[in-house]
């Protein structure tokens, strides 16, 4: 029943009309993108400092048709659209989920524009534009913050907690896997598309390359192997040049000799042509006095767990779904997503307030650093720089 109750009001998340005496944030969209309604629409309907303000699209109408569905006062559309959405001088901050390719050319518009920016992963395709936009938000006085949205829920928090405590013992080995079967993302996805910054590396796998970082609380050393499973789309012709990765495997040297492995993959081919594989989305964590394995640690609201087995001893596990369950003080329910939690920091820290969790700008570059290395390692190379110029 616990479970149900807490799914049912992920889903479909109390209201809060708006306060007197509290002035809300006011929010703008950038692309009417299918993230969108989860990361920000809902998140914001019970949050009493935000309002989603407004929404731009391509298409004027398909703006519009967003905007009637969630609520949402203006709806911009055009080739001038995400522009005037810029200009609007009542929108105070800006989420950014086009894709990859668009991440850099439009931050750096809305901050030039004056917006906070709450750009989702990955930052952009390189680290050089990561860092240019971070340092355009530091002279502006505006925040900006990558949506590894995972980070700020408690459960991977509280496991993170217990590899500081050493109660485990130094780390040994850490392996991530974000891994889907074929089917979920069709061949003419964008998150494929290498002209918008696509591969399986850029989207899943930067959820597993982050997670081993942070559970390590450090950056790689090298990358000792990197290998790929190649996107060719069934009509492809016989000119046609791979240069997307469906799927990549690297094997990374972590300080004090600890070492990592990352998977991912877009589309698992079927076994036998007919058995999907399920999905994989875990953190393993080997250290020198046992382990701890963290399941769906990206989205743990819905169902997740944190096993520890320590030698010698008989394992034990935890679900942690608010910070006081994971025995950590701050705030939440345990219906909220990732997301509000991740929305209730960016808030947070635009009134002033210090977030129980925060990405730093470092933090952010040096995920798509190590992601441009992987790549660099595996023959493929960075996806393409925006040809954009501030």
């Amino acid at each position: 029943m616990g479970l149900i109750s807490r799914v049912f009001k992920a889903l479909n998340p109390p209201t809060h009309a708006p306060q007197p005496g509290i002035k809300p944030i006011k929010f703008g969209i950038l692309g009417a993108a299918n993230i969108a309604p989860i990361a920000l629409v809902s998140p914001s309907s019970n949050h009493l400092e935000v309002v989603v303000y407004a929404v731009a699209a391509r298409e004027k109408k398909r703006a519009e048709e967003f905007a009637k569905k969630h609520g949402i006062l203006k709806a911009y559309g055009g080739s001038s659209g995400y522009q005037e959405l810029l200009s609007d001088p009542e929108v105070d901050a800006v989420y950014n989920p086009l894709p990859n390719g668009l991440h850099y050319e439009w931050t750096m518009k809305a901050l030039a524009a004056g917006k906070h920016v709450l750009l989702e992963k990955p930052s952009s395709d390189t680290a050089e534009e990561t860092r240019m936009m971070y340092d355009l938000a530091e002279a502006k006085g505006l925040v900006l913050l990558e949506a590894f949205h995972y980070r700020f829920h408690p459960a991977i928090q509280r496991t993170k907690a217990i590899i500081k405590s050493g109660e485990l013992g130094s780390i040994k080995h850490i392996s991530t896997t974000m891994t889907i079967p074929a089917g979920f993302v069709g061949h003419s996805d964008i998150r494929l598309n290498y002209e918008l910054g696509g591969g399986g590396l850029m989207d899943m796998g930067c959820y597993a390359l982050n997670c081993i970082r942070y559970l390590s609380s450090s950056n790689p050393v090298s990358v000792t192997s990197a290998s790929h499973h190649l996107h060719v789309p069934p009509s492809a012709s016989s000119s046609f040049t791979p240069n997307v990765d469906r799927g990549t495997t690297a094997e990374l040297v972590l300080p004090n000799n600890a070492t990592a492995t990352l998977e991912c993959d877009l589309g698992i081919p079927y076994k036998f042509g007919f058995i999907p594989s399920f999905p994989s989305i875990t953190a393993k964590v080997e250290c020198e006095g046992g382990l701890i394995e963290v399941y769906n640690f990206v989205l743990p609201t819905f169902y997740h767990s944190i096993t520890i087995r320590k030698n010698g001893e008989k394992s034990r596990t935890e679900k942690v779904y608010t910070f006081e369950d994971g025995k950590m003080r701050g705030k939440g329910e345990d219906w909220w997503t990732t997301y509000r939690y991740q929305l209730e920091a960016f808030v947070d820290k635009l009134q002033g307030r210090t977030p129980d969790t925060w990405i730093e700008k470092e933090d952010s570059i040096s995920n798509i650093e190590w992601i441009e290395r992987i790549y660099e390692k595996s023959g493929l190379g960075s996806r393409p720089k925006s040809t954009y110029v501030p």
